[in-house]
Order: C-alpha cells, then structure tokens, then sequence
C-alpha cells in the first residue's frame, strides 16, 4: 500500500476527495504544492463545487490529473457513494488511477494513542472502530470498551456513547504530518465504491397468491 509521498512521487497531479464528514474536502497537488477547497454543504453539489473551484485556480482539467484519491468510508454513505460515482464519471473521461483510503485510519495515526478507540456510526446500534494496528472492526454499543473518540463532523444515527471524545478531522492538518504523510494508507481501487465489512445479501422472492389458511 503506498504512502502520499509515494502517489506524489509517481502522480504528481493529484486529486483527493472526502465528503465522510459534514464538511467536504478536496485537495489538489500540482507541481509540488497543493491546494484545498472545503464546504460545509450537501456532498451532490460540494463536492463539484470545490473540484471546479481547484481546477480554475490552476488553469487544469479532468484531463491533466495523474491519478485520483477518495475516502472510501466509514462517514456518510451518501458522500462517499457521491465521491465513487463521480470517479467512475471522470475516470471514464481520464482513465487514471483510483486510490482509497479509510478516514478513521487517519484519525487513528495522526491522535497516536493505540489505546483509544476511532469510532464512527455503523447504524443498528453498532460502530465501526479502529484502533493502531489493529483492522477496522464493527462493534455493537453495548460491546463498546475503553475510551472511544469520534472525528469532528461525523454524523450519527445511533445514541453517542458516554464520555465520548472528539478528534479533529481536517485534511489539510491531517495530511501535513509527517507520520501520515510517509504511512501506508493507500490501496489501488478498481471500481471505487464506498466500503463495507461485508458484502450485501438478498433474499429471493418468490410470487405467491394469498389464500386463507386452511381450517
């Protein structure tokens, strides 16, 4: 998996996009210097506002990128789902790589507690948790142990859990430290789509009449 100091030595026209939390994020690396443009609104019209708003100020295209990189969850499904989908778009316009990363990854290194507990709403009274070194895990409330921090602007759904801390989530903070800056956080994305612990079942179903029940 290879760091962004790796992504920028290989793809030095860089696009990230992160709508996991309530403030969108984009960030733009050209020519050795990058570039960001954040807003607090809907992810449908933020994300293409903020993307159109870096590539004015540098006088580039869709065509000019080397490769792209988006969150790929945990946050809002929405905003990442909206993420994916305009990286299919604009893939198909400039086949370039995709690269995705995990934000509570982020959160984890850049607070260096191994102990604490990254935590964001899984819904169905669960979370998704992850801590240093360990995979990201669902979690049910009642399960939930030690103390538990949740990254600024994250929604949620489910009761938040007693004592719960915050940990900032801002990308251009984050991204700026050299621990995360040389980490291994990136992985190649064939199709991006927003992450899952698992893959969804269905359940078949079959037509049938209704008809009392027998006697």
């Amino acid at each position: 998996m290879p760091s962004l100091c790796h992504l920028l030595a290989e793809h030095p026209t860089l696009l990230l996009m992160d709508a996991s939390s309530a403030r969108v994020q984009v960030g733009l690396w050209h020519k050795g210097s990058v570039m960001w443009q954040t807003e607090e609104a809907e992810a449908g019209t933020a994300i293409f506002a903020c993307t159109e708003k870096l590539f004015a100020a540098r006088s580039l295209t869709i065509a000019d990128l080397n490769a792209y990189t988006f969150c790929e969850g945990p946050g809002s499904v929405l905003g990442i789902r909206t993420s994916a989908v305009a990286l299919r778009i604009w893939r198909m316009l400039n086949p370039a790589p995709a690269y995705a990363y995990q934000s509570l990854t982020l959160a984890a290194l850049a607070l260096a507690k191994p102990e604490v507990s990254i935590i964001a709403d899984a819904r169905r009274d669960s979370w998704h948790v992850q801590q240093i070194g360990k995979s990201l895990r669902r979690v049910p409330t009642a399960e939930l142990t030690g103390e538990c921090v949740m990254p600024d602007g994250f929604r949620h759904w489910t009761p938040l859990p007693a004592n719960l801390g915050r940990t900032p989530y801002d990308l251009p903070a984050l991204l700026a430290l050299p621990a995360l800056r040389d980490a291994d956080l990136f992985r190649l994305s064939a199709e991006p789509d927003a992450f899952m612990h698992e893959e969804p079942s269905y359940v078949t179903w079959t037509p049938q009449v209704h008809q009392a029940p027998p006697r």
